[in-house]
């Protein structure tokens, strides 16, 4: 019997998490699922609002009335998210 093969065979495996090849199969869907739920739960608590309407037209009508700086203030309060986050160096206000 050829020694060489008596001495492969007798030596145990490494045990399953001293290798890397395991650490890429569990390990990165395990990071992913972790990735996702992290995602998942600032979506979740860091959603807007539902804004009601009769309460914005209200609020409008007030932010019109006013003059001057209070007016300017008031109207940049109620621009929408996506203008008031492209003009937020130099707020531009509709002169209704």
């Amino acid at each position: 019997m050829n020694r060489a093969n008596t001495a492969t065979r007798s030596t145990p495996a490494p045990a399953w998490w001293r290798t890397p090849q395991a650490w890429l199969v569990f390990g990165l869907p395990v990071l992913g699922v972790a990735a996702s739920l992290t995602a998942a739960f600032f979506a979740i608590n860091g959603a807007d609002p539902v804004l009601n309407k009769v309460d914005y037209q209200r609020d409008y009508k007030a932010a019109q009335a006013l003059q001057g700086q209070a007016r300017i203030d008031a109207l940049a309060k109620l621009q929408p998210a996506h203008q008031a986050r492209n003009n937020a160096a130099s707020p531009v206000i509709a002169a209704e």
